[in-house]
């Protein structure tokens, strides 16, 4: 901005102290430099023939800039809030210096040009008043919207926008600002819908936010060329918009928990099924997708959209960029020491078949001892009866007691020097029993076994800690914790991956090839042939910024009051019976309701829009463990409320007392 008296020194061109001197004195210009004249001509020109101004007589405006004239003055900007306060447009020639320089200068005209921000007025830099940039510096946005419009046809998430050495960048670890669901890597331009894009980031220590314009330098692809290799530490450039740090302490947020809020976030709530509205109670199997991920996918296709790793075009920057973004944040959420550790698979199932053909192969010998327990998915069963079967090994299940917790003492007798691994679920999909893993670790390793937790269910209910957990080897689906299906993760040690051969061969996982021989990439890469999910993996990273702005200490908390409010509410219906009564327990509940079958009970909760799952849920021996071949599963997410479960204890009622339900 202009001020309105003059600021003599040379704090205000702190660049070049001898400028005002110059200017007030009519001196030359320094060599190379324009002169201030004709900017300050060229300047008033240009806004004073926006539409509704008057014409500007070119003797004034050439006046201004000679030893004895006033200059031009902030009282020009001091603009009417509407056109209809402007004055009518009359001939230059009529217009005094006096009258001149008292025109006003609308903000709606200036918003065709300038930052959208109503705040931000352009200054009209003019010779001889020295023009103080503090606040212009500080503001959100670069004042050349044709440029932010443009951008993202120039990038995106991974777009070089973003100067390293800029000083007026927030730190890494600073708290993120609350948006209402948004996602912050989708830039402004490509929000499909929801409300704006969260501002720019307070800086520490400072009333202002940092400046956009101020950590754009270039376009830094048309600098130098990336280095597209994967390697342990990769920069991840700030989406468009002010750059948002990244919150590095795992259960923190920035946003307060507020559940209508949150249920805004997943549009896919406001479905009606059978004339009802939509109650989602299936989030075992399934979780929905908030519209920060939605729109975070949308953009990768739009603007990313290329192979990684793999060219040096612009859009394979970007993707790579993106995806081994991805990879950190689950490195953070995760807590694991290094993105080496992190390898993208589709999904658990995959993780774990993964660690069978790899690790399992080559180090399961006849007559070893894998251990896992009656409460085990499928898919933490069948690849370990396949490889005993193979190897000569022996499959030992540790059991649980009437309420479906594992028994450590019986545990404990099934651990020996022949046991090489030990492979178990966090939380049990079937009957939400969190099982005591650390402890069952810490156990395993005083054998030497090396243990694999399939995290699956535990993800999107509680923090997870694989270095404070010590576990070798974790696996999840990103479908479990609002991410695209198709994306998965399996995080090992170090040491355990670098000592894992391949178990699929192709492109992407080579280092080199011959006729005789191929070496092969060191971990991740390793383990990621051919082309992965990559826009998935962005989505997994999207739904991280999500959980991570609520705060996943937040979400248990919240979800153990629901569950216990569950609990008593199922537990009053007469002849209902859960099954899974643990004390340590994640938001699931399995039922069984005296004289319907559950698959009827399935049938009849649908058509009052309630979603649940009836089944043996691929937990066929745990079910058998309580003489059952399946139940009614209704398992909860952030985004349930109390008002769902009286929904889904009043449909059970009504069926009971023999009233039908069906269409509205």
């Amino acid at each position: 901005m202009i001020p309105s008296e003059p600021k003599q020194g040379p704090s205000n061109h702190p660049k070049n102290e001898k400028w005002p001197d110059v200017l007030s004195a009519g001196k030359d210009v320094p060599a190379g430099l324009p002169d201030p004249a004709v900017l300050a001509r060229l300047a008033n020109e240009f806004f004073t023939s926006l539409p509704g101004l008057p014409a500007v007589n070119e003797d004034v405006l050439s006046s201004s800039a000679q030893p004895g004239l006033a200059p031009v003055n902030s009282t020009s900007l001091e603009a009417p809030r509407n056109l209809a306060q402007a004055p009518p447009r009359t001939n230059g020639a009529d217009l005094t210096e006096a009258e001149l320089s008292a025109l006003p200068l609308s903000l709606d005209q200036l918003s065709v040009f300038s930052n959208p921000s109503p705040d931000i007025v352009p200054a009209v830099w003019v010779p001889g008043v020295p023009v103080d940039l503090s606040e212009a510096s500080s503001a959100a946005g670069s004042s050349y919207s044709f440029l932010e419009d443009a951008r993202p046809l120039f990038g995106g998430v991974g777009a070089p926008f973003t100067s390293a050495s800029s000083s007026s960048a927030p730190p890494k670890n600073a708290p993120r600002t609350a948006s209402s669901g948004r996602n912050p890597d989708v830039p402004k331009a490509a929000s499909l819908s929801g409300p704006a894009p969260v501002e720019a980031p307070l800086v520490p220590g400072s009333t202002q936010r940092s400046a956009v314009s101020d950590t754009r330098k270039s376009f830094q692809f048309l600098d130098e060329i990336r280095q597209l290799a994967p390697v342990d530490v990769v920069p991840v450039l700030e989406p468009l918009g002010a750059p948002i740090p990244q919150v590095s302490d795992l259960g923190l947020s920035s946003r307060p928990f507020e559940l209508g809020e949150i249920r805004r976030d997943f549009p896919i709530l406001q479905e009606r099924v059978n004339g009802r509205p939509l109650v989602w109670l299936d989030n075992a199997a399934t979780t929905q997708k908030p519209q920060s991920v939605i729109d975070r996918l949308s953009y990768f296709y739009a603007h990313e959209n290329s192979n990684v790793h793999r060219a040096a075009h612009e859009l394979a920057a970007r993707s790579t960029d993106a995806y081994e973004g991805a990879r950190d944040k689950v490195r953070r959420f995760l807590n694991a020491s290094s993105t080496r550790e992190i390898v993208f698979v589709r999904g658990a199932t995959e993780g774990i078949n993964l660690i069978a053909q790899s690790w399992g192969r080559q180090n399961i010998q006849k007559g070893d001892e894998i251990v896992i327990t009656w409460l085990e998915h499928h898919a933490n069963i069948v690849p370990w009866q396949m490889l005993c079967a193979e190897k000569g090994a022996r499959l030992r299940v540790a059991s649980v007691d009437d309420s479906g917790q594992v028994l450590l003492d019986e545990y404990a007798k099934l651990l020996g020097p022949r046991t090489r691994l030990v492979s178990m679920a966090q939380v049990s999909n079937a009957l939400g029993t969190v099982t005591p893993a650390q402890k069952m670790i810490e156990m395993a390793h005083h054998y030497g076994a090396t243990v694999v937790l399939d995290g699956a269910q535990a993800v999107s209910h509680m923090p997870v800690d694989v270095q404070l957990l010590d576990c070798d080897l974790f696996v999840f689906s990103g479908h479990k914790v609002f991410a695209p299906t198709g994306i998965g993760v399996v995080y090992g040690k170090s040491d355990v991956l670098d000592r894992m051969p391949p178990w699929q061969g192709g492109g992407n996982m080579i280092a080199d090839v011959t006729f005789e021989k191929t070496l092969y990439q060191a971990p991740p890469g390793r383990f990621e042939a051919g082309t992965g999910s990559i826009a998935d993996a962005v989505g997994l990273g999207a739904a991280i910024d999500y959980i991570e702005r609520i705060g996943m200490a937040n979400i248990a908390r919240y979800e153990h009051d629901l569950l216990d409010y569950a609990t008593a509410s199922l537990g009053s219906i007469p002849g209902l019976h859960i099954i899974g009564t643990a004390k340590e327990k994640a938001g699931v509940l399995s039922f069984v309701l005296d004289g319907f079958k559950t698959e009827d009970l399935g049938a009849a909760l649908n058509l009052e829009g309630i979603a649940v799952r009836s089944g043996h849920h691929c937990a066929q021996p745990i079910l058998r463990r309580f003489g059952l071949e399946a139940t009614v599963r209704a398992s909860l997410a952030l985004y349930n409320t109390c008002e769902e479960i009286d929904a889904l204890v009043a449909a059970i009622w009504n069926l009971k007392q023999g009233r039908r339900p069906g269409l509205v």
